[in-house]
């Protein structure tokens, strides 16, 4: 299983991450997060960063422009579109992107099917919250281009084993205060993660 790890604003806990295996990590370019980074703290990071690793850049509420010039300012590899965005938005980007489908009911985790999705739970506020969707409701639905965010931690990971999600997305759940890792608590998830 694929593992993401969100919010990270320092250059330790992305060398960390990427130490106990994480896949991606993740930028939040969304100003009113207590987990934002600006794209030029978030390149010196990532320029750091070792080939093969995923960089995903958070956003909220942003028009394509100007999510093409953090992502080519940051040296991302992919955008998450963390709002309902709409076609043209999509249509209009340059970067790689990823939509985000912030779920109410269970109807909604079947949206966009066809295509890798990050599926969290809808909360007011975005991200980051530790609001954990009902598991039930992925029963009989074909969960391989799944990426599960919100409420996870290293203690209810095994509780996903059943569903074949294509991976997982960790912010709050690994984070001794916001925006700040704890070692032992990334380094436990992206373990027992990848034994999924």
């Amino acid at each position: 299983m694929r593992v993401k790890i969100c919010g990270i604003t320092n250059l330790e806990d992305a060398l960390n991450a990427i130490k106990f295996g994480a896949d991606a990590l993740g930028f939040v370019f969304y100003e009113k997060s207590p987990r934002y980074i600006s794209p030029q703290n978030a390149l010196k990071i990532v320029d750091y960063l070792p080939p093969f690793i995923e960089r995903v850049g958070l956003f909220v509420n942003e028009n394509a422009q100007n999510i093409d010039e953090i992502c080519t300012l940051s040296k991302m590899s992919l955008a998450q579109i963390h709002f309902e965005a709409n076609e043209q938005l999509y249509q209009n980007l340059k970067t790689k992107y990823i939509k985000v489908i912030r779920v109410k009911t269970k109807e909604d985790i079947i949206k966009n099917s066809n295509e890798y999705r990050l599926v969290d739970a809808f909360v007011e506020e975005f991200g980051g919250s530790g609001k954990r969707l009902n598991l039930e409701w992925f029963k009989n639905i074909d969960c391989s281009k799944i990426i599960l965010a919100g409420g996870l931690n290293s203690s209810n990971l095994n509780e996903l084993k059943k569903f074949n999600f294509y991976g997982v997305d960790v912010s709050s759940g690994v984070e001794h205060s916001k925006g700040k890792k704890d070692t032992l608590k990334v380094k436990e998830f992206i373990n027992k993660a990848k034994r999924l």
